[in-house]
């Protein structure tokens, strides 16, 4: 969600050195990525000091902190950074050389309390999910970036967020992943092979963001069945169980690569794929930015603050039910899971097949 900022940036300042400071597990995400001219990884196990030394030697003259955290402007404060652009948080303003208010429409992922979530559920007369419009969320957390890069001249007209994966990159990674199951890659211009699709039942944040396991296998069945696809199960370590169990019940019909790839492969397995099926979670987004249509369920968060691509951008289908407790931020749910166990089976297998039915009729 930073990528529609930094572009900005670039687009203002073209022949400005940007050097991106990040954690070490997430640097393979930046390569090739036009608005970026070096990385400089930190892992997580360094300290304040250590980062500020690192940022010291870069004799850096313009830092733009995005995060909110204490830490992040306590770094280029002690780096020595001569201009130090950020968010005048509470006990972080003196550490600005230019602190910026929160721009407007700023809304706050605030935890709702038990007792809150009861009193609002007290008198539930339930609902189903829908598809979202396509409309402009102005509170979207792209917007709050982009009022970041507008202190060096960015225009604040939201972009699509945006990572690069390479042609050579999606090649290789079909032959690795996927040639060895007697399945070759779909090319654009072979309507004989079966599509593949990808689905990430995991979401690291917790299990108030998971769509029940069940419910993935009967979607991907469905779907199966009717566009002849096979899935590709994507995510991380911790996701190992239940791919397993999901691969297990939908049958000869997926690949199971859970746990099993890098981050750049992840990423061009996205790539590769036409739809992706997903909870709210890292890959959904990186779905997103690489360019594949998404089909996204969301419980406990808000798709207007943080849902995937550009807001309002209709190739994505972004699905939750509107029950009177959502978005309540927490990592497990304290009352009947309803946010999630009402988005339906047959309402995710339509959302899938109209975004399929899109790419069809574009080809």
């Amino acid at each position: 969600m930073t990528t529609p900022a930094l572009l900005r940036v670039r687009e203002a300042l073209p022949q400005a050195q940007i050097t991106l400071l990040t954690r070490q597990k997430l640097a393979d995400l930046w390569s090739h990525h036009p608005a970026v001219n070096k990385i400089l990884p930190c892992d997580e196990s360094e300290g304040v000091w250590t980062v500020a030394g690192k940022i010291r030697a870069g004799r850096f003259q313009v830092g733009v902190i995005l995060p909110n955290s204490h830490r992040s402007a306590i770094e280029l404060w002690l780096g020595g950074v001569p201009n130090r652009i950020g968010l005048a948080t509470p006990f972080r303003r003196w550490l600005l050389t230019q602190p910026l208010q929160r721009s407007s429409g700023y809304v706050r992922m605030r935890k709702k309390s038990v007792e809150e979530i009861k009193q609002l559920t007290a008198r539930a007369n339930g609902s189903s999910g829908e598809p979202l419009p396509g409309a402009a969320f102005s509170r979207h957390h792209i917007h709050h970036y982009l009022h970041l890069a507008a202190a060096l001249g960015g225009n604040t007209e939201p972009l699509p967020p945006k990572l690069h994966v390479t042609e050579e990159e999606v090649r290789d990674v079909s032959a690795r992943f996927l040639d060895h199951t007697g399945n070759r890659r779909r090319e654009p211009s072979t309507s004989m092979s079966p599509p593949w699709f990808a689905l990430i039942p995991g979401a690291e944040y917790g299990p108030a963001k998971r769509w029940p396991r069940e419910n993935f296998v009967a979607a991907a069945r469905e779907i199966s069945r009717v566009t002849g696809c096979r899935w590709l199960i994507l995510g991380g370590a911790a996701d190992g169980v239940v791919a397993d169990d999901i691969a297990h019940q939908v049958g000869d019909a997926v690949v199971n690569l859970a746990g099993k790839t890098g981050l750049r492969e992840l990423m061009a397995l996205l790539r590769f794929s036409r739809v992706v099926l997903t909870n709210d979670t890292g890959p959904m987004h990186l779905a997103a930015a690489v360019g594949t249509r998404v089909v996204a369920l969301f419980g406990s968060t808000s798709p207007e603050l943080t849902g995937p691509g550009l807001p309002g951008d209709t190739r994505h289908r972004l699905l939750c039910s509107r029950v009177e407790c959502s978005p309540c931020f927490r990592r497990d749910c304290p009352i009947d899971f309803r946010c999630m166990t009402r988005i339906e089976v047959g309402q995710v297998i339509r959302a899938v097949l109209e975004v399929y039915e899109q790419i069809r009729n574009i080809e």
